[in-house]
């Protein structure tokens, strides 16, 4: 077939209400077909179509219509579609595509089963998520698919050229193609489509019957109009849907009906809490609806986001600034704000995917939280044993930190949990995390190689233990931590060097004691989490980006404002001192039990050094801009000790001596660290971040000191720990823009 030939040769649409007719019309138009053409058991519909051009023919019979077509639509009530297809059935040629617009897709089913005996492999169910209350040929339009999207929920044996075909001519009506399966999209359309319309229909119902109907409707406000608009849709087609899809939207009424029963019993109640908790979670999950049809409420999409990084060379770095707030902080106060006593509130919150992603699994465990608005959260704890079971798995993104911290607090509850995340964190190992958890008598499984998703049983009765950490990891000590305030006995973490220790502070800032001895942190089971107020610290791993671009950008002077100096985060500050960088911490002070300082950062000419080993903790996630600080020093910088970053996001050491090769800077890359020689020339080129965020934003500081453009592909993930980077790297003096972004 050449790119001149239409898709198919003879397309059958069989029924032009108005889906039938506006693909049909939206078929011509596009030139998807050589010919259209029509039946509908409505005689003077049928050449309306004809008279409208909506149709190149109009065919008596169905048996006439599907003669000689590579594709038929079925386009009928769904309760009309037997009696259809046994009209189909001995015209229907042996290769052409079989497919329906219905919005229940078991019922269509079982009727070609029942008329064919079985699901031909050429046989594709289709379900269109467009219409309007019009109907009829008149109604018919070609737009009416652009931008929306179309449901396919072919056989697990479809023919793939075939579907490729079909998928091709919804494309080509400008709709966006999505797979499913047949039981799936029923449970899906139930709750998203079908309930909808159940209730709009029964509310005018009910009001018209009410006394002061004229009342009711006179006033009635733009909401209800918008809401009640789907009343309006035609009655035969819902009445087919209701009975044809009866068992998924029995199911997701009883839901409905469950929870309204309990909003009921709140306002009888005077309940305010039972209400703030619902309004707030559903207004949550109704800024991310789009993402909801995946059944999670809080689903990142950066996957389907393609992102792209465009840098110009040179630039100075100047201005006075707030970084966003620190991410790990920002995790661990939802976390026990959730599990405290009474109403904790949050200043500095970081508004990024992976923090929200933590925010919206409690809200899943009924956890009533306010914001974020701006920064603040107010979190409306429900103590130590208050949690509830989600109704369905913990989605998590891309945060490791996240699921290695739940995988913890999860263990010791009543109710089973599984915790999901994106492509990039489900190959992240949680082994680390799992083994020890087992041994303090936690029952979790994991896919293969101890990757997620993580299935945690509950009811599980936990035993404190002394845990000797073989790699340090403030994730995996933090995990154990929040076990142990659940187990029986003490719990101990003994690091094999210091890594962060926000999680302890923070406890001790809730009222929780941590008996700390050198390298060991333990903490006694059941004890309470009492409710106060945090000022999250700005990140200094964020941070970090603008330190390094101020060190090697000259003529630079930047301000950074109210950046966590916690000690167990400094490494990225120590390093680059010991590099010969011009860094003064101003106004120290200490804030909610993490210091915290203001800090001038001036350009500077670095000298490469042998990094101390007893560092490469402290500075572990700020290693890929610290590659960009050695490649513009003198002399040559090594890294030893440092094998954890190669199970970060990705392969940190690979992925940035990759990207360095491919802008001309030679790197000796060995199993634990890399080895670089600085004063190479820095050079134009195309970088793939691999979706690590901190990649793509160590690569947008290095084009201060590049000779040419600097392409950065697949940057979305930024969002989840900086959001807003590329306005302020702009602001401050880098030559960024970024494609695809939102």
């Amino acid at each position: 077939m050449t790119s001149s030939e239409p898709l198919f040769k003879r397309v059958a649409v069989i029924g032009l209400g108005l889906i039938g007719g506006s693909l049909a019309c939206a078929i011509r138009r596009n030139g998807l077909a050589g010919t259209v053409v029509g039946a509908d058991h409505r005689s003077e519909e049928l050449q309306l179509g004809k008279e409208l051009g909506v149709i190149d023919q109009a065919a008596s019979t169905v048996s006439d219509a599907v003669r000689g077509a590579d594709l038929v639509v079925l386009a009928v009530p769904v309760r009309a579609t037997r009696a259809v297809l046994e009209q189909i059935r001995p015209a229907l040629e042996p290769d052409a595509i079989l497919t329906d617009v219905g919005s229940t897709k078991s019922s269509f089913v079982t009727d070609v089963e029942a008329v064919f005996g079985g699901l031909s492999p050429l046989v594709i169910p289709g379900h269109p998520i467009a219409g309007s209350e019009k109907s009829g040929i008149r109604a018919a339009n070609p737009e009416l698919f652009a931008n929306h999207k179309v449901i396919l929920t072919p056989p697990d044996n479809v023919s793939q050229p075939h579907l490729a075909r079909l998928q091709g001519l919804w494309e080509g009506c400008g709709a966006t193609v999505l797979t499913m399966s047949v039981a799936y999209h029923d449970e899906v359309l139930a709750a998203t489509s079908h309930l909808p319309h159940l209730i709009a229909f029964s509310l005018v119902d009910t009001l018209a019957g009410e006394d002061e109907n004229m009342d009711i409707f006179r006033y009635a406000a733009g909401g209800f109009r918008d809401f009640t608009r789907i009343a309006a849709s035609d009655p035969v087609m819902w009445h087919d849907i209701f009975l044809s899809n009866r068992d998924a939207v029995l199911r997701v009424i009883d839901h409905f009906t469950h929870d309204l029963e309990q909003l009921r019993t709140a306002i009888a109640n005077q309940d305010s809490a039972t209400l703030l908790r619902v309004f707030s979670r559903a207004k949550a999950a109704r800024e991310h609806f789009s993402k909801m049809l995946s059944g999670q409420a809080y689903v990142t999409n950066n996957s389907e986001k393609q992102v792209t990084f465009r840098l110009q060379p040179g630039g100075a770095i100047t201005g006075d600034i707030r970084v966003p707030g620190d991410k790990s902080m920002s995790h661990r106060s939802i976390m026990l704000g959730a599990l405290a006593d009474g109403v904790t509130e949050v200043k500095g919150f970081l508004e990024g995917e992976d923090s929200l992603a933590t925010l919206q699994a409690f809200r899943d465990m009924g956890v009533t939280i306010e914001g974020p608005d701006d920064g603040f959260v107010r979190i409306h704890g429900v103590g130590m044993h208050g949690l509830q079971a989600p109704r369905g798995p913990l989605y998590l993104g891309n945060s490791g930190t996240a699921m290695r911290l739940f995988a913890g607090l999860l263990a010791a509850q009543p109710f089973d949990s599984e915790l999901t995340g994106d492509a990039s964190l489900s190959g992240r190992p949680m082994g680390r995390v799992a083994d020890p958890l087992r041994a303090m008598g936690a029952v979790i499984d994991t896919a293969e190689g101890g990757r997620p998703p993580l299935k945690i049983r509950g009811g599980q009765k936990l035993s404190g233990i002394h845990y000797e950490m073989p790699v340090a990891s403030a994730q995996v000590k933090s995990c154990l931590l929040l076990a142990g305030l659940y187990a029986e006995g003490s719990t101990s973490v003994t690091e094999p060097a210091p890594t962060r220790d926000h999680t302890e502070r923070m406890l001790a800032g809730f009222g929780y004691h941590v008996h700390r001895d050198g390298a060991t942190a333990s903490v006694s089971g059941g004890g309470k989490l009492t409710a106060t107020n945090i000022d999250v610290p700005a990140d200094i791993s964020s941070s970090a980006f603008f330190l390094v671009a101020a060190s090697i950008a000259p003529g630079s002077d930047l301000i950074l404002r109210h950046v966590g100096m916690n000690p167990t985060r400094v490494g990225v500050i120590n390093i680059l001192n010991q590099m010969g960088a011009n860094i003064e911490i101003l106004d120290e002070r200490e804030i909610g039990g993490e210091p915290v300082a203001d800090l001038r950062v001036r350009s500077a000419e670095l000298q490469g050094i042998d990094i101390p080993e007893d560092q490469v903790p402290l500075a572990i996630d700020e290693f890929p801009v610290l590659f960009i600080a050695a490649a513009c020093a003198n002399g040559r910088t090594v890294l030893r000790g440092a094998e954890e970053l190669r199970v970060k996001e990705s392969d940190r050491i690979q992925v940035m001596a990759d990207g360095l090769a491919a802008l001309g800077v030679e790197t000796t890359v060995t199993p634990d660290g890399i080895i670089i020689d600085g004063g190479q020339t820095i050079g134009g080129g195309t970088v793939n971040s691999h979706g690590d965020h901190r990649i793509a934003m160590s690569f947008a500081v290095a084009s201060l000191r590049a000779a040419g453009d600097i392409t950065v592909n697949d940057c979305a993930n930024v969002a989840t720990s900086f959001p807003g980077f590329v306005e302020l790297a702009h602001g401050t003096g880098i030559n960024i823009s970024a494609e695809g972004a939102e």
